[in-house]
Order: C-alpha cells, then sequence, then structure tokens
C-alpha cells in the first residue's frame, strides 16, 4: 500500500477521540505500564456489559485472538478449518500455525460474506471448525450456518474484526461463535494502533484461554489470590497488550456514541453522494441487508472492471485523495495453493478481489474533504 504523506486525503487517519492523553498519563503514574493494568479491567467489563458476553480479554493484535482460539481448539495436523477465501490472511494463517489445513469457501456476491449455501459441501470428517469473517461488519447468514455446523458437531470462530457493535437480527456480532475475535487496529472504528481482544461465549473454554494468554501459566489466578504461586501449566505466548494501549482504547470505546456517530454521517453521505453515479456507471455499492445493522466501518466501490478499477485509483491519486484495493484470494496466494487452494472453487472471490475500492473513511473525515472525494469521483 503507498504511503499517506503524499496525500491531502489520506485512506485512514488515526484521531483523538476523548481522553486518551490523560488516561495514557494515569498509567504511567499508576507504576503499572505492562498487561492486565486498571485499564486493561476496564475494557474487560465495557464488552462484557456492552456485549452480554461471559468473558473478554484484550491481546494485542485480532491475530493473537485468533490465535489463542486455534490453541484452544486443540488442533492436530489434518485437521480441517473452513474459511472464506475473500479475507485477510490472519483468518486462515492463525490455523495453519497450529496445525490445521485451510478448506478455502467462496463468498455471497451480495454482502461479501461467507456463501452459506456452500457450507456443508466443504464440510468433511475432518472438519474442526467454520471461521466466519463479518464482511464490512454486516454480519454472515447466522441462522443457517450456526444449523450447519450444529448438525456436524463443528465448532463456529467469528473473526469480528470489523464489526464491533454490528448486530445480525438484533444480536450482536460476535455472540454466536463459542469464541470471536475483535480487531482494535488503527484501520478500525475503535483503536489503539495495534490491538484485538478473545470473546469468549462457550465458558468452557475461559480458564484455559486467560493462561494461554498469559504464557502457559496460571499467573492471573496467583494475583487473585486463587493460587500461593504461579507456573508453567499450558502451552501459550505472550498476549497481553500494556496498559497504556488499554487506556488509549477505553477511552475510544468511552466515546463510542460520538465515533459512531460520526461514522454513520460519512458512510450515509457516500451512499447518498455517490447513489445516481454509480446506477449510471454500472457500479455497486454496499449491500446491508435490512436484518442487519453494520457498524458503518468501509465504503466501498464495485467497478465494472479491474482496469475501470485500477484507473478510478489513479484518478484519486492524481488530485491527492488515497483510495486502496482489499484482500487477494487466499487460496490463489502462494500459501493457498500449497494447501490446494488451486482447486478452490472461488470465482465470486475472483471477481470481487478484481474490482473492489475502498474509500477513505476515518473517525474524523471532515465533510469538505469527503465532498472532495465524490466530486473527484463524479468527475471520473
Amino acid at each position: 500500500m503507498a504511503t499517506t504523506t503524499a496525500y491531502d486525503i489520506p485512506f485512514n487517519r488515526p484521531s483523538l477521540t476523548g481522553r486518551e492523553l490523560e488516561y495514557m498519563a494515569d498509567v504511567i503514574r499508576s507504576g503499572h505500564a505492562a498487561g492486565d493494568g486498571s485499564y486493561t479491567r476496564r475494557c474487560h467489563q465495557l464488552l462484557q456489559g456492552l456485549l452480554g458476553v461471559p468473558r473478554a480479554l484484550l491481546t494485542t493484535s485480532c491475530t493473537h485472538a485468533l490465535e489463542i482460539a486455534a490453541l484452544l481448539l486443540d488442533l492436530e495436523p489434518g485437521d480441517e478449518v473452513i474459511v472464506p477465501s475473500f479475507t485477510f490472511v490472519s483468518t486462515a494463517n492463525a490455523f495453519v500455525l497450529h496445525g490445521a489445513r485451510p478448506v478455502f469457501i467462496d463468498v455471497r456476491p451480495d454482502t461479501l460474506n461467507l456463501d452459506e449455501a456452500q457450507l456443508e459441501a466443504r464440510i468433511s470428517t475432518r472438519t474442526r471448525a467454520v471461521v466466519v469473517v463479518h464482511y464490512g461488519g454486516v454480519g454472515c447468514e447466522m441462522d443457517p450456518i450456526l444449523e450447519v455446523v450444529r448438525r456436524h458437531g463443528v465448532a463456529v470462530i467469528e473473526d469480528n474484526a470489523h464489526g464491533l457493535l454490528g448486530r445480525y437480527r438484533g444480536k450482536y456480532l460476535g455472540t454466536f461463535g463459542c469464541l470471536a475475535a475483535q480487531s482494535f487496529h488503527e484501520t478500525k472504528n475503535f483503536s489503539c494502533g495495534e490491538g484485538g481482544a478473545l470473546l469468549i461465549n462457550d465458558t468452557r473454554y475461559a480458564e484455559r484461554a486467560e493462561v494461554i494468554r498469559e504464557k502457559g501459566t496460571n499467573r492471573s489466578r496467583f494475583f487473585r489470590g486463587e493460587v500461593d504461586k504461579y507456573s508453567w501449566i499450558d502451552v501459550g505466548s505472550s498476549y497481553l497488550p500494556s496498559d497504556i494501549l488499554a487506556a488509549f482504547l477505553y477511552a475510544q470505546l468511552d466515546a463510542r456514541d460520538r465515533i459512531q456517530a460520526s461514522r454513520e454521517r460519512i458512510w450515509h453521505t457516500y451512499l447518498a453522494g455517490l447513489q445516481e453515479w454509480a446506477h449510471q456507471h454500472g457500479v455497486r455499492l454496499p449491500v446491508v441487508p435490512s436484518h442487519c445493522d453494520q457498524p458503518c466501518h468501509l465504503f466501498y466501490l464495485l467497478m465494472p472492471s479491474l482496469e475501470e478499477r485500477q484507473a478510478l485509483i489513479a484518478h484519486l491519486k492524481a488530485r491527492k485523495i488515497l483510495s486502496v484495493f482489499h484482500y487477494l484470494p487466499l487460496h490463489l496466494s502462494l500459501m493457498g495453493r500449497r494447501f490446494g487452494g488451486k482447486e478452490a472453487d472461488c470465482p465470486v472471490t475472483e471477481w470481487v478481489s478484481d474490482r473492489l475500492l475502498r474509500l477513505p473513511f476515518y473517525n474524523d473525515l471532515t465533510e469538505s474533504d469527503q465532498a472532495r472525494v465524490i466530486e473527484a469521483i463524479h468527475d471520473f
């Protein structure tokens, strides 16, 4: 991806929304800047209360939350995990890293989410989990997905990197699978630069997740006074973010109503400003089913061809506006082919990957800058 320095309007820009600097300074003054400090606990409590999940644990990234999920499943070589081909590499790599073989599935042409109609045919006796990705924070069709996996005794893991506060049929995304991963990367609605969270909906995983996150030790139980010393009891790694990052994140989550109001304005301004143009030029805008409430994470255009997509990126670049494409098909990647991806039938993923263009979208994108983006697109 190109750097943002040459652009008047970048694709993304982190911003201060509330009391981020105040809370970070509070951490420094407290004398405890490492993981699992007071702001980490506040984030855990906020997420648990807001989403109604039994347990939430901050992690250093969404990738690491997915890795903990993989460890909790006790994957063995030969086990299979079904993942959409149209997603970020972490969705597959977190499970490959722990011995699983990814089985790639295509996405729906409307929401760009995993195509639930193809799911049952992808399940085998080796399938251990299905990883659903709520693209753009628009919920996958969870009712039929859960019906299929229950028949086969397969776990569902939600990669909800885009979808915090999104809902499917009134229920929060991240609360359907036994485990879910959130992202607080700088491109997300709520950020601490780099960060994530594991949401634990099946309490059977709660205690072991805590151990894995703490380098395989029962250190957390020790600090709660439940054991008189802690030691190495399981596999694990260092998945705790600094409490300085947690403080930044807590300030953002605390200002969630203001952040979401801003993002809703940006999303709907793009929709209103580009709807007629898109219709005239054969361009498709995001599809949000009526039973899904999306958190306004991103706004994209599906151009008629790869050539037109690249031409629009260049056109915007000439006006110092940075727009970007998104995922390349995992099944066609070098690693994907090693796992048999060449034989995967994912035509929608390939079609979308060539045509999708994401527009600048960040919390403090001004109305005048957004108007420049829309005007530049109309001039294309």
